[in-house]
């Protein structure tokens, strides 16, 4: 039986504890990438409240870029919790339920990523052009997350599972 956070059907002659190590390793590469894009972004929106056209925004965009703040500080923190949570059960033989956690938690990291490019793409357009411009950039970059992130990667499982069979 496969789990989906784990490749026991791939036909790798390994052990339980070297499967193990061997996704957690992948999950840090893949948290990494994803730290370095976040911390971007992050850096990006912080910079922007010391700007001097930042006093023009309206309270709407205010508001609309503190969300963007916090969704970047929750990304960054999702991201980061399956490295605290290694080192809070450094030696404790978890490893199997740490790969679980770290699988969920770039899951989950990456959801609020897609929100904060989206976000942080409509905010810039609607601070440039105006409304519906950001609106409509927010949307089209959602698709393109939607199609890249989701449908793509459904599609390649499933065409991975009718050749295995």
């Amino acid at each position: 039986m496969s789990n989906t956070f784990d490749d026991l059907d791939d036909g790798r002659p390994e052990t339980p504890a070297q499967r193990a190590d061997r996704n957690w390793n992948e999950i840090l590469q893949e948290l990494r990438v994803l730290q370095t894009g976040t911390q971007i972004l992050t850096g990006f929106l912080l910079a922007l409240a010391f700007q001097a056209a930042f006093t023009e925004l309206d309270a709407a965009q205010r508001a609309f870029y503190l969300v963007l703040v916090c969704l970047a500080a929750l990304s960054a923190v999702v991201a980061l919790a399956p490295v605290a949570l290694h080192r809070a059960v450094f030696h404790l033989q978890v490893k199997p339920a740490l790969v679980r956690v770290g699988h969920n938690a770039l899951r989950a990291a990456l959801a609020l990523v897609s929100l904060l490019l989206v976000g942080v793409v409509a905010f810039v357009f609607d601070v440039v052009i105006g409304l519906v411009a950001g609106a409509i950039a927010g949307v089209v970059l959602g698709v393109v997350i939607l199609v890249l992130w989701i449908v793509v990667p459904v599609f390649v499982r499933r065409r991975g599972r009718e050749s295995v069979r």
